[in-house]
């Protein structure tokens, strides 16, 4: 980015940066994500690591935090009367974050560091704690950094907190910094009691410990169990930073026992293998963050050494020698570079927008859908726009806010076109619906589509047979359609690129094996508009056999659970085009047979499932496919009806829903007794 974009691009981050920051930490009312907060102040820390004489005094990464609230008592931050800032921390979110972080540590100390200390980065609030003569007279917020508020009374509160400290030999003066945290349970228990009190549920525990500090009634925070670890003893003249954990240990302070020295002990690694152990606890910790009984966003990474840490010295307001080694947020900024459309296999236009990559979720992200125009213009999502972009488990990536105040008055609208992008036929909406659609049944991208849909995992499971292989396969025009595939012989397959003996043969074996398919499979793998997966295991259940399934009236389907008149609509229609029944035709004349529904056992009938989260021995699919075989119900969505949720690790929004509502929840081992 040259000087002059990037200058402009500073500036906007910073209003931004500043609102958000200040809404949160002073008047306890978040816009954004805390992620969302860390990707922009992360972007603008690298802008201004490129053009260094852009950094400015009132720039968010030049300070701590917001000032403190008016209620409580203003406290500065001091060890034997001096003042000493609590610095926050810079961030890192990926290993060349991390490479870059040592490269410069190694250039401001002029040698390369040997040892670290690692510790979780506990998801709470920052508070510093002054004992004198061994009693605990003191606890302040960061604020600031130079001025925090004084909570005393709140924090006396907090068993994990020592009002004395143990030993005989206690220093006149101690100051300790450290976390203030709820556990999941504890977050759990206070949410339950709030939906029992009809009162609002808290977002996450992080804004609820932000609160329950900063209550002005002690009674009020002393219900909220909170807990503490200290992460820093303060002018102690200790050497190095796990000893300043033991020391503070012997004095009864607690901090995480979770943290080591890294590389270990009389193992001290050559080169950039240093990385790889610090990479090597990131990767152990976050394999276990799911089971920890509290909420922790990464690891804090810091030179073992405290005089190396003095001698790094401090960039803007953050220590050089210690950095937070972020977990991949489910949300981040980017900017939407251009949006195009995509024509399905039904022929509706779905727009895309194409994004700068970014790292959501531990993937980098560069498109996402923005769903139709009724939605786009809901968020009012212009081309150039910085936007918030989610990701949780396995859904794809979509837009989920657009930050108006980083706009710089030259983004673009956009246009839905008014001629198919595949085939330059008219689009048109239908009356009472969102949905723009290609009316050109014989649109390339609508047939496409429909062959890509039939072979995918979720249908007629055709491995090895994907989207690059039907494109040959149509531009060779060996294939119209889907029933073509049934005809194809290995040598058709020889005279295309990349296929050879033995990868042709697996080819048409991997079709041939699908000549025998369920009803339920076939009929979601025909591509009906809003025929889904359920609604297709729901009308093979119903109607047992295709045929019976294939002359049913309107008047039948609309009286099955979950079948509307736009579904029955859909489905009539699609029997009664012409091309529709020609390609019945074929793939009758193909052999291929057509099972008919059957439902080996009845256990779980009537009984409703919701699967959220990542099994670790199933996949979604499978899962789903074992519930149906014992006669029980998936659905996508929890509400009052669901009697079971099936909660792998990284559960979503369904999984907090199902607690709201006290829905069973089953882990993946009470879901699989319950199969046997």
């Amino acid at each position: 980015m040259n000087k002059k974009g990037a200058t402009e691009r500073i500036e906007k981050l910073k209003k931004s940066i500043n609102k958000y920051r200040h809404s949160r930490l002073v008047l306890n009312k978040e816009l954004v994500s805390p992620e969302v907060e860390d990707s922009l102040k992360k972007e603008l820390f690298d802008l201004e690591q490129e053009h260094p004489d852009l950094i400015t005094p009132d720039s968010p990464t030049q300070r701590v935090a917001g000032a403190p609230a008016k209620e409580f008592k203003k406290v500065r931050h001091a060890v034997a009367g001096k003042p000493v800032r609590m610095n926050s921390l810079n961030d890192a979110f990926s290993p060349e974050d991390m490479k870059a972080w040592l490269e410069r540590l190694e250039k401001a100390l002029v040698s390369k560091p040997r040892e670290f200390y690692c510790d979780l980065k506990m998801d709470g609030l920052a508070i510093e704690l002054v004992y004198k003569n061994g009693l605990l007279v003191q606890a302040s917020t960061r604020g600031d950094g130079d001025t925090g508020e004084d909570v005393t009374q709140n924090i006396k509160t907090i068993e994990s907190v020592p009002l004395s400290l143990d030993g005989s030999d206690i220093p006149k003066e101690v100051v300790v910094r450290g976390e203030v945290f709820l556990t999941k349970k504890e977050f759990q228990r206070i949410n339950k009691e709030q939906t029992k009190a009809g009162e609002k549920v808290y977002a996450n525990p992080r804004n609820l410990v932000a609160g329950s500090v900063r209550q002005l009634d002690p009674k009020l925070t002393a219900g909220r169990r909170l807990s503490f670890y200290a992460y820093a003893f303060v002018g102690s003249g200790i050497a190095t930073h796990d000893s300043e954990y033991r020391a503070m240990n012997q004095l009864g302070i607690p901090t995480n026992p979770e943290g080591k020295i890294c590389p270990p002990a009389g193992n001290l690694p050559k080169g950039d293998k240093i990385l790889d152990e610090i990479e090597r606890f990131y990767a152990e910790i976050e394999k276990k963050r799911e089971k920890l009984p509290y909420e922790i966003d990464g690891i804090v990474v810091s030179l073992n050494d405290n005089a190396l840490v003095e001698r790094a010295g401090i960039a803007g307001k953050a220590p050089r020698g210690v950095i937070a080694y972020k977990f991949s947020p489910k949300e981040a900024e980017t900017v939407v570079e251009n949006i195009s459309v995509q024509v399905g296999r039904t022929g509706v236009l779905t727009p895309v927008a194409f994004l700068r990559p970014v790292n959501v979720g531990g993937v980098m992200v560069s498109r996402a859908t923005l769903h139709n125009l009724d939605e786009i213009k809901r968020l009012g999502v212009k081309i150039g726009d910085t936007v918030i972009v989610g990701r949780a488990g396995d859904v794809i990536p979509d837009v989920k806010k657009v930050l108006t105040d980083l706009r710089t008055g030259r983004e673009r609208e956009f246009c839905m076109p008014t001629k198919c992008p595949a085939c330059r036929e008219s689009v048109e909406r239908s009356v009472g619906q969102v949905a723009y659609r290609c009316v050109n049944k014989d649109c390339p991208a609508i047939r496409r589509e429909a062959i890509y849909h039939f072979v995918s995992r979720r249908a007629l499971d055709m491995d090895g047979i994907g989207p690059k292989i039907i494109d040959q396969l149509m531009d060779a025009a060996l294939i119209k359609d889907a029933a073509d595939l049934y005809s194809l012989k290995k040598g058709d397959l020889l005279n295309l690129e990349r296929f050879a003996e033995v990868s042709a043969a697996n080819a048409i074996d991997s079709i041939h094996t699908r000549k025998s398919v369920p009803l339920s499979r076939f009929i979601y793998a025909l591509g009906i508009p809003h025929v889904g997966e359920e609604t297709a295991f729901t009308l093979a259940k119903r109607f047992g056999t295709f045929e019976k399934f294939r002359q049913a009236s309107r008047a039948e389907l609309q009286v099955i659970e979950d079948i509307g008149p736009v579904v029955s609509d859909s489905i009539c229609d699609w029997f009664e085009k012409p091309y529709h029944k020609k390609l019945l035709e074929k793939f009758k004349k193909s052999g291929l047979r057509i099972e008919n529904e059957k439902v080996e056992s009845r256990k779980l009938k009537g009984k409703t499932f919701v699967l959220t989260g990542i099994l670790e021995t199933l996949s979604r699919d499978q899962a789903k496919e074992l519930i149906r075989e014992q006669g029980g119900d998936v659905s996508s969505s929890v509400s009052g009806e669901t009697d079971f949720v099936v909660a792998g690790a990284e559960p979503g929004s369904k999984y907090d829903k199902a607690k709201r509502l006290n829905v069973k929840i089953l882990s993946e081992k009470e879901f699989l007794n319950m199969l046997q």
